[in-house]
């Protein structure tokens, strides 16, 4: 989720009217001998003229998640021109997605996640209560932003985080309202029901392995006590179940192939990639465009209507500060001019920590084998050849939501299941036959904040995520390792179960489950929330209910860095979700609505399951 581009459509014929206004300007400098003051006025006139010409009604920084959809959305509207500005390059070679396998092949999502050339390679600050680790943040910086680099799990949160959102003050983004689009944008391949889409343009699937690893781990959890979910996108999320995902047809379906792609061709419609946006232009308080650097050469570009920021939750707060919307005292020890007075950019930062859980597998039926040099030729092959294979999925095909304790409302823990092991952010190989759970806390407590380094859109800002700062946050982590433990200790992998490898069976007693934690926990590359919605009223909201940032005119974000507080869940289908509804914000249509959609409610709160 990034921001900026390639190069705009030919404007010539402007260019050469403009060209010969010039030349009749001088002329008649040169020949009626016009004061210098109307020679001033008639080059202000072919300035205005010029700037024009370089001018869009909406101009969108960043096509990722949030940016590709609004793209498709308002250019719908053939009187709408929009221009969608990219710092990555695009997400094909050559127009081929089997050339850019990396991207497209579900299997491969590893090698961009460690790899600058399609991603921001983000680091935090050394984390105090993780034993002073700095932690490892991508994200995409390609056409589909992070939904090019991303595990392609698709999962939306519980409906009491949207209810949360409009009680905090996010109006009219409770679940009534949220979920019209979720269905609006997807297309699920099981069909639409009263909680699936069926005419989107984001594909939806079930995994086609059936694994016995993954079957084993929906017994396990049912052996012991917990439901079994057959959607947990719809009805009931707690549970474990099988797992939705951006799979179509053995392709990554990212918001560039769902969203950007069958737009391209709109007359209305420029994109452009590598192209650094750099500062937000303004007159006064109202945006009027953008200046971005291209090929090492620094230009402008005008909006008639709005810029609208989706860069994502670290690039769009780092845009607005660069451009003197932000906390007054820290621009003006950068030098940076105040547009706005706006303290709450890139406070309020949360993410969703994890820790994996592994175990060694008796049997050779792991992913492992598959990692083997000439293994992976064979399925690179197969997946080249017919989009069909072990490389056609991303094998996270099941997974579940618990409540971590008595009292607690709704699932506040998550389960991804994956048949292999990860070391490193899978930056190492895996050295064994092995399966394992990625497990976090979803709500958890500890927030933190980003700020600039420098005026230089080039630095990275300052990332603060202040994981684990709370005892609650501690306590939580605890039980995602004790219950873990309790579910591939069940039956069902009697047959399966080697020794522990991670925490490893030495590591029993609270102080040394929480040791492990702080040595081992990672991002689940789920950052959010620092350009807050709220009402105009509160002091630490961007973001008014409309996405308008406050205090200034003809400006918007949408991404994730809107979001109130973290969903219960992974935060592509969520962060699209924003993008459907804001696009019919923009265009000023009522907001899609469904009253009274059923959400299960635990039969009693006084045990936790």
């Amino acid at each position: 989720m990034s921001y900026l581009m390639k190069g705009f459509k030919c404007h010539s014929p402007v260019m050469c009217r403009i060209a010969g206004s010039l030349f009749k300007v001088r002329t008649l400098k040169n020949t009626l001998g016009i004061n210098e003051q109307q020679f001033k006025i008639s080059r202000a006139s072919s300035q205005l003229s010029s700037e024009k010409a370089n001018s869009y009604n909406y101009i969108i920084v960043g096509a990722g998640s949030a940016g590709c959809v609004l793209a498709n959305r308002l250019t719908e509207d053939p009187r709408s021109t929009v221009l969608l500005l990219e710092a990555g390059p695009k997400d094909t070679l050559l127009g081929s997605k089997r050339l850019m396998w990396k991207i497209h092949m579900p299997a491969a999502l590893t090698y961009n996640l460690c790899d600058e050339k399609y991603n921001w390679y983000y680091h935090t600050t050394p984390q105090r209560h993780m034993d002073r680790r700095v932690m490892y943040w991508p994200r995409g910086r390609v056409w589909g932003g992070s939904s090019s680099l991303n595990a392609m799990v698709y999962i939306r949160g519980h409906a009491e985080d949207y209810n949360r959102w409009d009680r905090d003050g996010a109006a009219g983004w409770d679940y009534e309202h949220c979920l019209p689009y979720f269905k609006k944008a997807q297309t699920h391949e099981l069909g639409p029901d009263q909680y699936r889409g069926g005419n989107g343009p984001l594909h939806v699937s079930r995994g086609k392995t059936n694994h016995p690893l993954h079957q084993a781990f929906l017994e396990a959890a049912q052996q012991a006590g917990y439901p079994f979910t057959d959607d947990m996108n719809g009805y009931q999320q707690e549970g474990f179940g099988w797992m939705d995902m951006t799979i179509h047809r053995g392709q990554r379906w990212s918001t560039a192939s769902a969203y950007l792609r069958p737009a391209i061709s709109r007359p209305n419609f420029s994109v452009a990639e590598k192209t650094l946006v750099t500062k937000i232009l303004f007159q006064g308080t109202k945006c009027i465009g953008v200046e971005y650097v291209k090929n090492g050469q620094k230009k402008k570009v005008f909006a008639s209507k709005e810029v609208i920021l989706s860069g994502g939750a670290i690039n769009s707060p780092q845009l607005l500060m660069l451009s003197g919307i932000g906390n007054a005292d820290d621009l003006k020890k950068l030098g940076i001019p105040v547009v706005c007075h706006l303290p709450g950019v890139g406070q309020n930062l949360q993410d969703h920590l994890e820790v994996y859980v592994q175990q060694k597998c008796t049997k050779p039926i792991t992913l492992y084998s598959a990692q083997k040099p000439l293994n992976m030729v064979r399925i690179g092959l197969e997946w080249l050849w017919k989009f069909t294979g072990e490389g056609a999925t991303a094998h996270l095909e099941s997974g579940g939501f618990i409540r971590s304790g008595p009292g607690v409302p709704h699932p506040d823990i998550q389960f991804h299941f994956l048949p292999s092991q990860v070391i490193d952010h899978g930056r190492v190989p895996s050295t064994m036959e092995a399966y394992q759970v990625h497990v976090g806390p979803m709500r958890s407590t500890s927030v933190g904040w980003l700020k600039l380094k420098s005026s230089d859109p080039r630095d990275h800002p300052i990332i603060e995520p202040n994981y684990l700062s709370t005892e609650r946050d501690i306590w939580e982590f605890r039980q995602c390792v004790k219950l873990t433990r309790e579910i591939f200790a069940q039956k069902a992998f009697e047959k399966f179960r080697g020794p522990e490898i991670q925490p490893g069976n030495h590591v029993q007693s609270d102080k040394e489950i929480d040791a492990f934690i702080r040595q081992k926990a990672d991002s689940a590359y789920h950052p959010s929330c620092t350009c807050k919605m709220g009402q105009p009223s509160d002091s630490t909201a961007v973001v008014d209910p409309q996405t308008k940032v406050i205090g200034v005119e003809n400006l918007r974000v949408v991404d994730a860095s809107i979001m109130p507080s973290v969903v219960t869940g992974n935060l592509n289908a969520p962060t699209i979700m924003i993008a459907e509804k804001a696009a019919d914000i923009i265009k000023g249509l009522p907001s899609l609505q469904e009253k009274n959609v059923p959400v299960y409610k635990p039969k009693t709160l006084e045990t936790q399951r």
